[in-house]
């Protein structure tokens, strides 16, 4: 029997450079995977954080990370054949084949678009299971824009709409992604669900504003970023209230979400 407590050694087989602080790693592995799901990645006496994955093939994973602290500054210090940890997957999933064969909005902020770049993957690879899909992508400025060739294709397949806080540029839209909520029509909309992923409080505006356009709450679903330590349920670390959010998340819908408050 797998011991899910166990982290196994991957070899690394790509470093894609996003952006300064935002790097993809390729790593072989032939874990089945759902979409939204995470892992626990580590470095041997350096430390280990969880990293949802951002895309999958045959035979790999890749993990899209955040030089933000002792671990990802580790991570980034790795290249090709270099070896790094993992144990997983852990979490629940984003309800796929529910939203088959309905209108999709998808909202994501920065890094936020780590965590549903499979789905996106899957939908633009199946586009008839799905009605429509509306994707708003908002990041700080282009030095920080991530998935730029994959954003391209998503535009041949999808209506895209990406956008950079505090400037313009050519193909971007100015504004933050609350901004261009109201163009998306959902009274047009028969059957529809609403995906929001990125930092707490580009989540919370946004779901306001959704409310604020006539979604309902139940047709919202969102990614809860918590920092796992064991990832199955036994320290506590993720914990709101009774939710053990690396069980039971970390994807919510709102009509849960909502009441996660520390």
């Amino acid at each position: 029997m797998k011991n899910v407590m166990i982290p196994k050694p991957h070899e690394i087989t790509h470093v894609i450079k996003h952006t300064k602080a935002e790097y993809t790693f390729r790593v072989a592995c032939d874990d089945e995977t759902k979409h939204g799901q995470f892992y626990m990645l580590s470095i041997p006496k350096i430390g280990e954080a969880p990293i949802s994955v951002s895309g999958k093939g045959d035979g790999y994973l890749e993990f899209t990370i955040r030089k933000v602290g002792r671990l990802t500054e580790g991570v980034f210090g790795l290249d090709v054949g270099d070896t790094i940890f993992m144990r997983g997957p852990y979490g629940n999933s984003f309800p796929v084949e529910d939203f088959e064969n309905k209108h999709l909005v998808v909202i994501t902020g920065g890094t936020g678009m780590a965590p549903v770049k499979t789905m996106l993957d899957y939908f633009s690879e199946n586009q008839d299971k799905i009605k429509s899909l509306h994707l708003i992508s908002g990041f700080r400025d282009l030095d920080c824009v991530l998935f730029t060739d994959e954003i391209d294709k998503y535009k041949c397949d999808f209506n895209v709409i990406c956008s950079l806080d505090n400037m313009e540029a050519p193909g971007f839209h100015k504004g933050l992604v609350t901004e261009h909520i109201k163009k998306i029509h959902f009274d047009t909309f028969d059957e529809y669900s609403v995906v929001v992923v990125g930092p707490p409080l580009m989540m919370h505006f946004t779901t306001k504003e959704l409310l604020a356009n006539g979604v309902d709450e139940s047709r919202i679903w969102v990614s809860i970023e918590r920092k796992m330590h064991c990832a199955v349920g036994k320290c506590g670390h993720c914990k709101i209230n009774d939710t053990y959010v690396c069980l039971e998340g970390p994807i919510f819908n709102y009509t849960d979400a909502k009441d996660l408050i520390d």
